[in-house]
């Protein structure tokens, strides 16, 4: 429904206009999904990017909803104020966050996330890897490097019996979880606002940081960055991983005291860490974590690539299509849950 007393006719199609960078609109918005979009409401062309709103603040005057991705325009008093009959936005992407402001909370729009849609190809990395790590592939690797000989296979195992601690269980630690299920991992997760019953059904046990980090041969951080979790992840966890242990972060850089965690590594080179993000992208330079040996490092490339991103697109269409039919959202965030998301 719109702001104020407007009752929306569901005969009249809905305008629609896409705002977000070009460099990836086609991956998100693929030539299938626009065509969905465009069965369904009144798409207006040209596409925008945020540059090109602020040069043209009157063209979402006509605008009833408003779909962005990466590189989308601050939802504030300004824009707000050139879409006056703006009734939901909804973003083809991960985190609304840095969208979000307090006038638009004031307005009472819902936002739609496509974070579900990105967090399939964020469980399926990190899960191959925890696979790879409990099976001792990344220091066997190391060790093969440096012995040239067969004997390297003495670093590797088996999964069965391996411990994977993730520290926390919401929307993609879920799904590592379910990835995980009968693969004979045993599973445990630190998780201050987990459901215990719903941990039990994922095969999942709740235990406090402290003991996750003290039992688990792989650790898997899927926490969001907030105050309260930049930085929880130094030394005093770390040095208490079990020998051999691996710790990977496919979440954000920043909830690793990254000095800390150089520092631990020197001194335990037993240990490994598999880095999809780290405090500073890419690391500096001249920081110890591309010599670390113990180190491996990928470019943030554990969230939706290339076509991939079309999921997030299909995610955003289907919403749309609910707006339309005068249905619920599936995916609309709440301010309150914002204050926990990343």
């Amino acid at each position: 429904m719109k702001s104020g007393d407007e009752v929306v006719d569901r005969d009249e199609k809905l305008r629609v206009r896409l705002v977000m960078e070009e460099r990836r609109r086609a991956d998100v918005y693929p030539a299938d999904v626009l065509a969905e979009i465009d069965r369904i409401a009144d798409l207006e062309r040209p596409f925008l990017t945020a540059q090109e709103l602020a040069a043209d603040p009157d063209a979402l005057r006509d605008t009833d909803v408003l779909l962005t991705g990466w590189g989308a325009p601050v939802i504030d008093a300004g824009l707000l104020a050139g879409a006056p009959r703006l009734q939901a936005v909804m973003h083809g992407a991960g985190s609304v966050k840095h969208l979000v402001t307090d006038d638009f909370w004031a307005r009472g729009l819902p936002i739609v996330s496509a974070a579900a849609a990105n967090a399939e190809p964020v469980a399926e990395m990190t899960a191959a890897q925890i696979v790879l790590a409990s099976r001792g592939v990344p220091a066997s690797r190391r060790r093969y490097r440096s012995e040239r000989s067969l004997t390297a296979v003495g670093a590797a195992s088996g999964t069965r019996g391996s411990v994977v601690g993730l520290v926390a269980l919401g929307e993609i630690g879920r799904r590592v979880a379910e990835r995980l299920r009968g693969t004979g991992l045993t599973l445990l997760a630190a998780d201050p606002f987990a459901d215990a019953g719903a941990a039990a059904e994922l095969g999942v046990s709740l235990v406090s940081l402290e003991e996750l980090f003290d039992r688990a041969d792989v650790v898997s951080l899927h926490a969001p960055l907030l105050p309260a979790t930049e930085g929880m992840i130094g030394a005093a966890l770390l040095e208490r991983m079990p020998e051999g242990a691996t710790i990977i972060n496919t979440a954000r850089g920043g909830l690793i005291a990254e000095d800390d965690l150089i520092a631990v590594l020197r001194r335990r080179t037993d240990l490994t860490a598999l880095l999809d993000v780290t405090a500073h992208e890419p690391p500096a330079p001249d920081s110890p974590l591309w010599e670390l040996e113990n180190v491996e490092l990928t470019p943030h490339v554990a969230g939706s690539m290339g076509a991939d991103r079309g999921a997030m697109g299909q995610l955003v269409a289907e919403e749309l299509g609910r707006l339309a039919a005068g249905l619920p959202l599936q995916h609309a965030v709440e301010r309150r849950a914002l204050e926990r998301m990343a």
